[in-house]
């Protein structure tokens, strides 16, 4: 009975409206997301713009895409940026520079500290000199 009722034009309109429920929820988690992470914005405007958004959802978005949308982006960029550069410096510090006069270092305190002998050192030492990993 159900299924009498319900046409493939009912079908794509509920289609459509569920596309669009959707895209309004993306766009509410974006803007929030934008409001939050402001630095250039005060904690009232803050607060007037979520207060804004709540009683006048769909009129709150378009005005802030309208009033803040160009600098959205460059927050974003700003931020991808600095996260890139975060976990380049921690890739840094975890791996170290790598450079051979390190390793060369490394390997002569293991040989001092008596964990590897003159042989191991050896072939060790060139492997870091001809550029070969050493494990």
């Amino acid at each position: 009975m159900l299924a009498n009722d319900f046409g493939t034009g009912q079908v794509f309109w509920s289609m459509l409206w569920f596309f669009f429920f959707l895209i309004w929820i993306w766009l509410l988690i974006v803007v929030f997301s934008d409001i939050f992470r402001s630095h250039d914005m005060g904690g009232w405007a803050k607060a007037l713009w979520v207060i804004g958004i709540i009683i006048f959802p769909y009129l709150g978005i378009l005005v802030y895409l309208i009033a803040r949308g160009g600098s959205m982006h460059e927050r974003a960029a700003k931020q991808a940026q600095a996260y890139d550069q975060a976990a380049q410096q921690y890739i840094r510090s975890v791996a170290g520079s790598g450079s051979p006069t390190e390793e060369l270092e490394k390997l002569n305190n293991l040989k001092s500290q008596g964990v590897i002998d003159q042989a191991e050192f050896d072939k060790l030492k060139a492997q870091v000199v001809s550029g070969s990993p050493t494990s």
